[in-house]
């Protein structure tokens, strides 16, 4: 009877303490801060430190080691770039993060079940297509493409400034120009988001450089930073609101940027407005306790030592309570407006034949006809001699987080048989055979191959070929490839400029050709600004086909037939020499000592190095149009098969007040429809502030305008456009006097300019 009483007891008092213990919350968009007082410490820190980076068949060592307790989670999408932790007791699930600049990224060394995603241009084909509509397609793809594969954040756009024509990077990359590239980004952003899929803009700021990546300072002054480097970025926040936003490895004038408070919680939130999460570039910075206090949320792809610093950090008061609160409140903040959160039944088969059909519609809108000598269009039925490997084995994108795991490339060859040329057989088959028997030649797939990419030798080309290929053809089209990646820059010698090997056979070439009156056309296939004043008078016609994606040699093959009248305009200056480059001085930094004790990443070997932007805001054509340096290429240029004629710019009032409207017609006066790029540069008064000739400030790509049709389009500019830094103020101000508006079809062929007045300085921010 005892044991009895006392059994009941013990039950009654169990659920005295049931009784009073709080029901556990799950989360929802409605209980955030409910779940963030029902976490521990542990799961706090947990939640602001990813679980690691996992990629199948990478040797052992070479990345960092997850947390024991995570290696047991397999991840919910294999091959993806990170994921964040779970808490199960609260619902809050993993997410998953995706590399995809040029694609939906999947890195799995084992090759045992391939995902395969579709290849997208270039970011930089992308900018040069000047046409939101045709961007915001391709960020469309990217995000149903990461819905279908069960992804929520996608690691794009990335749009740092092209500073230099050697970044390694600047495939990825839009422009040299802020306005361009932010505007370019909020496009692909706007089209991934509408999948209902995050970005993570990035690589916030000022990462225009890939040698010592990881340790380089950049000094920049205040003025150069705001107008150039931020700029972009604040346009993107500002017309695309970014679910995330991801900072760079390098150091501003001295603090990581991942750990730079004015640069994360005062510029960005405060001043711009950002409500979404920020997190690390994968092992950026040093210390997480002190890159959380400063604004950056989440630390990626995570380590263990990360959670440790972070804990000891609260404990020891270094890092506030309310700054760890605030950072997991953007995270769950993110996490609910995910697929994961919201179980979306994902099918892991999107829809690649629809895709890339779109790819070669959007990679044909973004190349750029820099020569045209009465060459192209080809006539119809012409047999062509085709030279180069980049003909047979197109380089569709570049290496490292922007490479794409691709089911098929369609190369120049197939996409000129597929328009209905013939193709000269000898040069076909020397070419086929050659890159064949070198593709087979190499190694392995390895973990390194995304920072040591392996690329064949170009063909040496014999006289008696050409000699052969010009009696049995009409034509003769050679391309010269090139390719980049992460964690590497480019050369001068045998990159930027032709190798000797390559220039002898364009000069033979044209000489074998051009004794028949027969063409020689160029087809560049590559990720950035090569030099071509020395070369070109030798051909008839260049294209700059950049690094188009899986359909390239289709999207080529329209371009060269007429299919489609070439639109796109260069987003770079494309320099005479590189030594006018204003940044070929300092470019790529100055590498310093290793402290002692110090040792290299066995993946990323970074030293300590330094780098001033001494050419400040004149970069690109800033620079060469204010000094007025001759250019192969300017700013802006891209020919057509057809002409535009632009009427006179009427605006609606000649004095400035809070904004101005400038209106203009443009008519196709040719022969054939065409598109064209209308570019409104600004030249502003430069008394109390030196300012370069002009400034992009706005542009337009027309509809496919038929012959003798015209179209109508109209700019605003606000005083932000009018506006420049003055660091003596901290201040945006728009100073008095008398406004150029420069309207045409580059940065030098303008068409209509256009004054207005301004009558007393604005103080826009």
């Amino acid at each position: 009877m005892k044991k009895f009483l006392l059994l009941i007891c013990f039950a009654c008092l169990n659920l005295i303490v049931l009784a009073q213990e709080k029901p556990v919350p799950k989360l929802n968009k409605n209980n955030i801060k409910q779940v963030i007082k029902a976490l521990t410490l542990e799961e706090k820190v947990k939640l602001v430190v990813g679980m690691g980076m996992y990629i199948s068949g990478a040797p052992a060592g070479l990345l960092p080691p997850n947390d024991p307790e995570d290696d047991k989670i397999a991840p919910k999408v294999p091959g993806t770039s990170g994921r964040t932790h779970a808490i199960k007791r609260l619902g809050i699930p993993s997410i998953t993060l995706s590399d995809g600049p040029a694609g939906i990224h999947f890195l799995d060394l084992t090759n045992a079940k391939p995902k395969y995603a579709t290849a997208i241009p270039i970011g930089t084909l992308l900018a040069s297509t000047w046409d939101t509509i045709m961007t915001k397609k391709a960020g469309e793809i990217l995000g149903r493409e990461a819905k279908e594969y069960g992804i929520d954040i996608v690691l794009t756009p990335a749009f740092n400034i092209q500073r230099n024509p050697l970044g390694g990077r600047n495939f990825e990359y839009y422009s040299e120009d802020p306005f361009l590239s932010g505007t370019i980004a909020a496009a692909v952003t706007n089209g991934i988001q509408k999948q209902g899929i995050g970005v993570s803009v990035k690589h916030f700021a000022a990462n225009n450089t890939e040698t010592n990546r990881m340790k380089l300072n950049t000094i920049v002054s205040e003025r150069t930073l705001r107008e150039i480097y931020l700029k972009g970025f604040e346009i993107a926040v500002k017309k695309s609101n970014p679910w995330t936003l991801m900072t760079s490895y390098n150091l501003i004038n001295g603090t990581y940027t991942s750990e730079s408070k004015k640069l994360i919680s005062t510029i960005l939130r405060k001043e711009w407005g950002f409500k979404g999460l920020v997190m690390s570039d994968w092992f950026a910075g040093q210390n997480a306790a002190i890159s959380l206090g400063a604004g950056n949320d989440l630390q990626m792809p995570g380590r263990p030592d990360q959670v440790q610093t972070i804990t000891n950090g609260v404990k020891n008061g270094s890092l506030a309570m309310s700054d760890l609160n605030s950072s997991v409140e953007r995270v769950l903040n993110l996490v609910v407006k995910t697929i994961t959160f919201n179980k979306y039944n994902y099918s892991n088969e999107p829809d690649l034949t629809a895709n890339a059909a779109i790819s070669r519609m959007v990679a044909s809108e973004g190349m750029v006809l820099l020569k045209n000598d009465k060459a192209l269009p080809l006539p119809k039925s012409s047999t062509i001699a085709l030279f180069g490997n980049a003909s047979y084995d197109i380089i569709a994108g570049g290496t490292g987080s922007g490479d794409v795991v691709k089911k098929y490339t369609i190369s120049l060859d197939e996409g000129l048989l597929h328009s209905g040329f013939k193709l000269q057989q000898n040069a076909k088959s020397t070419y086929e055979d050659y890159v064949k028997l070198e593709n087979a030649k190499k190694p392995a797939p390895s973990f390194m191959d995304v920072f040591n990419p392996f690329s064949i030798k170009e063909m040496d080309i014999k006289n008696e070929l050409i000699t052969t290929a010009e009696a049995n053809s009409d034509i003769a089209i050679i391309t010269i490839g090139r390719i980049s990646g992460e964690s590497k820059d480019r050369k001068v010698e045998n990159d930027f400029n032709l190798t000797d090997a390559e220039k002898q056979t364009l000069k033979t070439l044209s000489e074998s050709f051009h004794a028949k009156n027969k063409k020689v056309i160029v087809v560049i296939n590559a990720g950035g600004v090569v030099e071509m004043a020395s070369w070109s008078p030798w051909v008839d016609a260049i294209l700059m086909a950049w690094q188009p994606g899986m359909e390239g040699g289709n999207a080529i093959a329209d371009i060269l037939s007429g299919k489609v009248n070439p639109s796109g305009k260069l987003t770079a200056t494309f320099p005479i020499s590189y030594n006018d480059v204003p940044s070929a001085g300092n470019f790529p930094g100055k590498q310093l000592p290793l402290k002692e004790g110090e040792i290299l990443d066995p993946v990323m070997p970074t030293y300590p190095a330094e780098i001033t932007y001494d050419d400040e805001i004149y970069l690109g054509y800033r620079y060469f149009n204010t000094k007025k340096v001759k250019t192969a290429y300017e700013f802006g240029y891209g020919l057509s098969y057809t002409q535009f004629e632009y009427s006179t710019i009427k605006l609606n009032s000649t004095d400035f007040t809070d904004k101005i409207t400038a209106t203009i017609t443009i008519k196709n006066t040719g022969k054939v429809a065409g598109k064209e790029v209308v570019q409104l540069y600004l030249s502003a008064p430069s008394i109390k502030l030196k300012k370069p000739f002009e400034e992009l400030k706005g542009f337009a790509k027309t509809k496919l305008l038929q012959p003798n049709e015209s179209q109508t389009i109209s700019f605003t500019l606000t005083p932000s456009e009018l506006a420049s830094f003055d660091p003596t103020f901290s201040s945006w101000i728009a100073e008095a006097g008398k406004y150029t508006i420069r309207m045409g079809a580059s940065s030098l062929d303008i068409k209509q300019t256009k004054e207005f007045g301004l009558k007393k300085d604005i103080l826009v921010k």
